[in-house]
């Protein structure tokens, strides 16, 4: 393991200044920051607290990337929100989220960070993302400069998209591919559906297919192994961490370029 993915969340628990030391402290790179977004609010003080939210999470983004180990990554991962209460529109929450990033990206430029949009599965559509296909985030990045708005592609997420692969190999061509996270997919989901992720292998995903085509369009980034489950959190860190490098190293690591 050379790079970690960090939480909001734990980050605040210690504090920034805490967190970037930890970091440096550690040796590895940051491939990513998880997580902002939710700005599918209409216009008012939710929303302004959303945008000026996401500032701050660009500014800590900047920060860590700093501490991190060379070859450390100003990724910002960001989920778009899902309907705003009592809302039907799904159209005008996608084009809230549109002129989010427009107002946002001049903020990344100038701290030199990636806002990566995250397609979430349609699972999640009502209540946290209503953008739910890789296509729908190259979509709303287009037009913005790819060092400020690129996509975060997620095997849990856009396994089961028929367009998957097309819109991969588009994502390569823009430039667009700032993160690559891998999880398998098991069904029954479990009742809690945000902690379902599992180890690679373990599940239907076709990780050869996914990461091979990630592959192709060039990315050279980190891959990260991103998952949810209450049963592996309850795990020694130890087991897990072991658990994930056989994991990794039988499913996806044969797939990478050498």
């Amino acid at each position: 393991m050379q790079s970690i993915g960090l939480w909001r969340e734990p980050v605040a628990d210690v504090g920034l200044r805490e967190a970037a030391a930890m970091l440096s402290d550690s040796g590895l790179r940051m491939s990513s920051y998880c997580r902002a977004g939710f700005f599918t609010a209409v216009a008012g003080p939710e929303r302004s607290d959303s945008l000026d939210d996401n500032r701050r999470a660009i500014e800590e983004t900047a920060v860590l990337a700093a501490a991190g180990a060379p070859g450390s990554r100003a990724v910002l991962v960001l989920v778009a929100g899902g309907l705003p209460e009592g809302s039907r529109d799904l159209i005008g929450a996608r084009a809230r989220v549109r002129e989010a990033l427009e107002e946002l990206a001049p903020d990344a430029a100038a701290a030199g960070v990636t806002l990566a949009v995250e397609p979430l599965h349609p699972m999640y559509a009502a209540d946290r993302a209503v953008v739910s296909t890789l296509g729908q985030s190259l979509d709303l990045v287009s037009g913005l400069d790819s060092s400020v708005a690129g996509v975060t592609v997620d095997t849990f997420h856009i396994w089961w998209d028929p367009d998957v692969l097309p819109a991969i190999a588009r994502a390569g061509r823009e430039g667009r591919i700032a993160a690559y996270q891998v999880c398998d997919w098991r069904a029954p989901l479990e009742a809690d559906v945000l902690l379902s992720r599992h180890q690679p292998g373990v599940g239907v995903i076709d990780f050869e297919t996914l990461t091979r085509a990630v592959e192709d369009t060039g990315y050279d980034g980190d891959v990260e192994v991103e998952i949810f489950n209450a049963t592996i959190w309850a795990t020694d860190f130890e087991v897990v961490a072991r658990d994930t490098v056989d994991a990794f190293g039988r499913w996806v690591g044969p797939h990478l370029r050498p």
